[in-house]
């Protein structure tokens, strides 16, 4: 059963490197002649529930972290 779920994962694994191996597009040129000084706006922007999420990841971590070490669940 080991070997099985060994296999199956390896395979997996390797499927996945194949199927993300491609080459990566080259960067945009930017219009017109002189082109911009700094990096731009990002294509995605952070927006504000972004950190939001994020401390609410971390409390539930301490909280289930904690919860386990007092033996609760």
């Amino acid at each position: 059963m080991k070997l099985i779920n060994k296999a199956l994962l390896f395979l997996v694994l390797i499927t996945g490197a194949l199927y993300k191996a491609e080459e990566i597009p080259p960067a945009p040129t930017p219009p017109g002649g002189g082109g911009g000084t700094g990096p731009g706006v990002p294509a995605s922007p952070i927006d504000m529930y972004v950190y939001a999420l994020v401390l609410v990841a971390v409390f539930l971590i301490i909280y289930f972290v904690r919860k386990r070490e007092k033996g609760l669940i």
